[in-house]
């Protein structure tokens, strides 16, 4: 799935790479997750990779940044 945010255009499993690469999800990429999960045409892998992060971040292994 695309996910459209200010002029970037991006796949889950790219905002999936930048935020493990970075080791923070920051205000852009929950804004484009949330765009994402509402639209509700994540299929299930999509989905699976999204609750892995929230996972990560419960974890202690990603931080939520602005």
């Amino acid at each position: 799935m695309l996910v459209q945010g200010n002029c970037y255009n991006f796949t889950i499993s790219e905002i999936f790479y930048q935020i493990w690469h970075s080791g923070q999800i920051t205000y852009h990429h929950r804004w484009g997750l949330m765009s994402a999960l509402m639209q509700d045409s994540l299929n299930q892998e999509e989905r699976e990779a999204i609750d892995r992060l929230l996972h990560a971040v419960r974890r202690g292994w990603l931080r939520l940044v602005d």
